[in-house]
């Protein structure tokens, strides 16, 4: 933005409060894996370097700081990297992974208009179109992350949805969404898999500003087995022990109904599994619940160190496509560096060890423990 900012229409541009922006992120990792780091993400071939994510954003905030006349903002995100692999919504771009399971890809995870009306309580913003789902720790757009690798929580649960969410601010304690989406991943003109789900969730924040609680309902509809259509309970905690340590846990339970069985004769859908039912069940009910923590600690203005640590039950396998319990830990450093500008650049090593407690998961089903050092860096424009 600086050089639009510094040419001939530069007060036009910061007038209109219209930002152009991105970034670039390559990634790489060495593991005790050969073939899959699957289910652990976004990374998925071992011992490779990879393009992850080649980003390119126009977007307009709307003005909630203000009380005075209804404002408005947009945002169009483009990818292109192997991370569209995670993004991709069924009716978007969707062939490149479910019919031809391209490595790299195109998308356009988030593409929505906002309108904010501050008379209504204290300010309520409507967001319209396609949006990333609440209310996750991690996002996938990788600046927004502290670690370069996803725990298994956020890997399976929805990554973004088409519909309306309206946020609605009471007070400077509470604060509650609403609104329905077509259903996690899938455009709402899918007729075999988009569905009519609603969506709710409250924040509460302490007066200190130290602690906040979101829980919600971030999908809830007949619940049966559709492309990722898993109805979703969750809830997340921040809390602030000093200005440079804090902690975020998310903890979740999801289901879906009927889920096609393994072993039986039901058809399922490309980019989805099926359950390890009970025999003789043609489909079932396959639940699963997860529990992840972040400790993050700011050392200085350009470096945070991070320790997370996640337990994942996959009881019937529907998730990750093993029946099995997880647990993953990571600890990783980050650090912002100047390149063309003051931290325009963000490099994050990190150390993955993770197990799978009931059968072997990892490296094709290969072995129960996996062993990945990442590292990415991060390039902003």
């Amino acid at each position: 933005m600086k050089s639009l900012y510094d040419g001939p229409n530069g007060q036009a541009w910061k007038d209109s409060r219209i930002k152009i922006y991105g970034w670039g992120e390559v990634g790489a990792n060495g593991s005790t894996s050969t073939q899959s780091l699957a289910p652990a993400g976004y990374p998925i071939r071992p011992n490779r370097v990879e393009l992850d994510q080649l980003v390119f954003r126009i977007e307009r905030l709307p003005d909630t700081a203000q009380r005075d006349h209804v404002d408005w903002g947009f945002n169009v995100t483009n990818l292109y990297g192997l991370d569209y692999r995670y993004t991709i919504m069924k009716g978007i771009f969707s062939d490149q992974l479910l019919s031809k399971n391209r490595t790299y890809g195109y998308d356009v995870p988030t593409f929505y208009g906002e309108l904010y009306f501050p008379q209504i309580a204290q300010g309520m913003n409507v967001r319209v179109g396609r949006y990333l789902s609440v209310p996750d720790i991690e996002t996938q757009m990788a600046p927004g992350n502290y670690l370069y690798t996803h725990s298994l929580l956020y890997i399976f649960d929805p990554f973004t949805q088409m519909g309306v969410l309206s946020t609605v601010k009471l007070n400077d304690q509470w604060l509650v969404q609403f609104g329905a989406h077509a259903g996690n991943d899938v455009a709402a003109w899918e007729r075999t898999d988009a569905k009519f789900t609603p969506v709710a969730c409250i924040r509460w924040t302490s007066r200190d500003n130290n602690d906040s609680i979101y829980p919600c309902v971030n999908s809830i509809n007949n619940g049966k087995y559709a492309y990722d259509n898993i109805q979703m309970l969750v809830t997340t905690w921040s809390h602030k022990f000093s200005g440079a340590w804090n902690m975020q846990t998310e903890a979740y339970y999801t289901y879906q109904r009927d889920v096609p069985s393994v072993f039986g004769p039901l058809p399922i859908e490309p980019n989805t599994n099926g359950a390890v039912c009970p025999f003789g069940q043609a489909s079932c009910f396959a639940p699963a619940w997860a529990i992840v923590n972040y400790q993050n600690l700011k050392i200085s203005k350009t470096n945070f160190f991070v320790m997370r640590n996640e337990y994942f039950d996959d009881t019937r396998g529907q998730r990750t496509g093993t029946q099995t319990r997880y647990s993953t830990h990571s600890i990783g450093w980050g650090h912002w560096f100047n390149v063309w500008g003051e931290n325009s650049g963000l490099f994050r090593p990190e150390l993955r060890y993770e197990h799978s407690y009931n059968a072997p998961a990892y490296n094709l089903g290969r072995r129960k423990d996996q062993l990945i050092v990442a590292a990415d860096v991060i390039l902003l424009y």
